[in-house]
């Protein structure tokens, strides 16, 4: 991706700062020297704290004030501009957008409302694109089964299949936000796009919905169609549609591929173009700023499986790290990386590192082999007789040894936190 970089890091919020599409976001600008990464979100237990180190509390768009709240957080930390990270707030700072004190990231605001509902959009781009048939009642579904999504949602969450008019009339009577339309069986693909709003679609690339859960894509792959792009041209000529976003197909019985839904934010999934080169947040915000931009994209499939992953807050204070080598720094003769990475985080963080060897050669020729050298402040070699617990003496340290008997002592004479290389994660600080 080339451009013109701005001179200066823009104060970015991601709102909120808990999903999926938040996430994505973080990952994609956390090492960008144009931005400085900021969040919010509602009071409680959310995962946004782990992924920013500046956080602060909003309320829900839902609530009354929450304009007036997002307002004083822009002004109060010098907010350039607004992530939206959630559909419901794509709409209502879509609404909103007028009263907001910071440039939003995102489409026009009547392309965002068009695009919250399925039955506007399919009613604006039924003569662009093919769409799935919609019924209005249940008696008009010729056949089952049928296909149930709400009006508002995002993705497949909620969505069902209806096998039997009796079911279909129970779900409608529990919320008639529901459409109902034709059952698409085939395969689904989400094809994401980016759009300068003058030079128009700059990128189209599709990914195949291998695998869902709870309505979010978890297994996607890079997909090529020619109707992609031919698909994502006719929606932005309907749709005035500015940085990324993108649209969702199913197959029909056919084969035929037919619309979804489109979305004028970030998808979480949207990593596997970012792997390749396509970093969607940046562009956006460099559409934003009407910088103009060229695309690179490494010529490589990808294929991505999404998993639970544990992240923490980091709540252990210390100014020294006493780490060992064998089986520890190195292990069965390679680097340990999650180690090596871990001590170069202290690096950036000022904290003083020592090794404590009894390694059988000399150790410094061993890290110079490894290309560590220069890592430690002081590299102290015992002999086979000699604890550890007897060369550990900041009080403010930690100790990371394989050797339980090794971890025991110097936790029990020093009384200082002690890990094995299992439990480094907690010490990692990936908070942008």
């Amino acid at each position: 991706m080339d451009t013109d970089a701005p001179k200066k890091p823009y104060r970015v919020l991601v709102f909120p700062g808990s999903t999926g599409i938040a996430l994505e976001i973080q990952k994609a600008l956390a090492g960008c020297k144009e931005v400085e990464l900021f969040s919010a979100g509602v009071d409680g237990p959310t995962h946004a704290p782990y992924l920013f180190a500046r956080h602060f509390t909003a309320p829900r768009v839902d609530q009354p004030g929450w304009v007036e709240a997002l307002n004083r957080l822009i002004s109060e930390q010098r907010i350039d501009f607004v992530f939206p990270a959630h559909d419901d707030v794509v709409e209502a700072l879509a609404l909103r957008a007028g009263e907001v004190r910071a440039r939003i990231v995102s489409s026009p605001p009547e392309t965002c409302l068009v695009c919250r509902s399925k039955r506007e959009t399919y009613k604006r781009l039924k003569d662009a694109v093919p769409v799935p048939v919609v019924y209005d009642r249940p008696e008009a579904v010729p056949a089952y089964p049928a296909f149930l999504k709400p009006d508002r949602g995002e993705g497949s969450r909620e969505a069902q299949v209806v096998r039997h008019r009796r079911h279909l009339e129970v779900l409608l009577e529990q919320s008639p936000d529901y459409v109902v339309m034709e059952y698409l069986p085939g395969r689904e693909y989400t094809v994401d796009c980016f759009s300068d709003r003058e030079a128009g679609l700059l990128f189209c690339g599709g990914r195949e919905r291998v695998r869902t859960k709870a309505g979010i894509c978890i297994h996607s792959r890079t997909a090529e169609n020619p109707a992609f792009r031919r698909h994502a041209l006719a929606i932005s000529a309907v749709l005035p549609l500015h940085g990324a976003w993108f649209y969702q197909l199913k197959e029909d019985r056919e084969g035929r591929l037919k619309l979804m839904e489109v979305g004028p934010r970030i998808a979480g999934t949207m990593s596997v173009h970012r792997v390749q080169g396509v970093n969607f947040p940046l562009l956006s915000l460099y559409e934003q700023l009407r910088v103009p931009v060229e695309i690179l994209r490494n010529p490589v499939e990808v294929e991505v499986d999404r998993v639970l992953v544990s992240h923490y807050r980091p709540v252990v204070s210390y100014d020294t790290v006493y780490v060992d080598l064998d089986d520890t720094l190195i292990l069965r003769g390679r680097v340990n990386l999650p180690v090596v990475r871990f001590l170069y985080q202290c690096v950036n963080e000022g904290k003083r590192l020592v090794l404590l060897t009894r390694h059988a050669g000399d150790p410094e020729a061993t890290l110079r082999r490894r290309r560590l050298a220069g890592l430690f402040d002081e590299i102290v070699r015992l002999e086979a007789a000699e604890s550890k617990a007897d060369f550990v003496r900041e009080p403010s340290a930690i100790f990371i040894d394989d050797s339980f008997r090794e971890r025991k002592a110097v936790g029990e004479r020093r009384g200082i936190p002690t890990f094995d290389t299992s439990m480094l994660e907690l010490l990692f600080d990936e908070r942008a």
